[in-house]
């Protein structure tokens, strides 16, 4: 069965693996002209999203490109530290930089997926018994399934649910590449800077903007969450941050690889594959969802203050750091039986 999957980030190429591994011929339309190198940490942790890189063969590679993070540091403008985040309540069991996790999961995946760079989808037509797509630069093909994997802008997401879009949590956000420590922060109400970084609250919701808003070299988003009924309709379905996303929430990564495994499992098993995909994968997915802003950048001079204390207590309070590994392995992987 032929399957067509949008966007080429994290959960497209992990999907694009388990679906070939499973006898599926999968296709990645990415509208990029190539992968994005660079960009933040992302990090993994716990046995769910561990157990899957290994199981990928991924999990060695990914251990050779990690990074070590320093622990998150505000500042006020004079340069005086406010209080501090330990790197152990931000970071994982493993770190590394998006686009080097996203290179590593396209090579392992490459071999036995067909890449389309530099195109998108336009149309969709589901008549039951496959999907006409159209595209903006290619020609109309046809495939028995179509997953967006596009992210938070997620094209396939307008097109079959046009009436759900991100729900905006007040924060903007933008990422660059520079010099410095990019943990080091300077902050004032509403406000976080650093190398490379910045967040800000405002009151002005989104529109439907390009992610590369400033410049192909420049990040810039809004801190939106995704909440829907159904990420499903017919033989087109939603993983990743297209159906589940959180912006800056801190486990989307691995929820990414994780619902990889489980959606072309479950497509492989045959029957009703997307309502049991949904069934396992919606509620793990929604209680990683949260909003960082508020956390991060407090929009009054007391909610700072609020903030420095909480951090200045976590270090007497190890609970709150097994708060997010609790989440994160709050799964049962089932097990599948792969073709090949």
């Amino acid at each position: 069965m032929d399957v067509l999957i949008s966007g080429a980030g994290i959960a497209g190429p992990a999907l694009a693996y388990w679906l070939a591994r499973f006898g599926f011929s999968p296709t990645v339309v990415e509208r990029a002209p190539a992968l994005r190198p660079g960009g933040q940490a992302v990090d993994f942790r716990g046995h769910a999203h561990l157990s899957v890189l290994e199981r990928m063969g991924v999990l060695d590679a990914i251990k050779a490109e990690q990074v070590s993070l320093p622990d998150m540091v505000f500042r006020d403008p004079s340069g005086r530290e406010r209080c501090r985040l330990p790197a152990r309540y931000t970071g994982g069991d493993v770190e590394i930089r998006r686009g080097d996790l996203s290179k590593i999961l396209y090579e392992a995946s490459a071999d036995d997926t067909e890449y389309v760079f530099g195109d998108s989808i336009t149309s969709l037509h589901d008549d039951g018994a496959g999907v006409d797509v159209t595209f903006a630069h290619g020609p109309p093909r046809r495939f028995d399934f179509v997953i967006g994997a596009d992210g938070m802008r997620s094209v396939v997401r307008r097109l079959v649910f046009p009436e759900y879009r991100p729900k905006f949590g007040g924060y903007y956000f933008a990422i660059w590449d520079a010099e410095g420590d990019d943990r080091d922060m300077t902050c004032v109400p509403g406000v976080n800077t650093a190398p490379g970084w910045v967040m800000f609250k405002s009151s002005v919701p989104p529109e439907m903007m390009p992610d590369e808003l400033v410049s192909p070299d420049v990040y810039f988003d809004s801190i939106s969450m995704v909440r829907m009924p159904t990420v499903s309709s017919g033989r087109v379905t939603l993983i990743g941050d297209a159906g589940y996303g959180s912006t800056l929430g801190g486990m989307g990564t691995g929820i990414a690889v994780v619902s990889a495994y489980v959606l072309a499992g479950e497509m492989a098993a045959g029957g009703d594959a997307f309502a049991r995909y949904e069934a396992l994968i919606g509620p793990y997915a929604r209680g990683c969802q949260g909003n960082p802003g508020p956390f991060l950048a407090p929009g009054t001079r007391l909610g700072m203050w609020v903030r420095d204390r909480m951090f200045g207590f976590l270090p007497k309070a190890p609970m709150f750091a097994r708060i997010d590994m609790q989440r994160a392995t709050a799964i049962k992987l089932p097990e599948y039986e792969l073709v090949r």
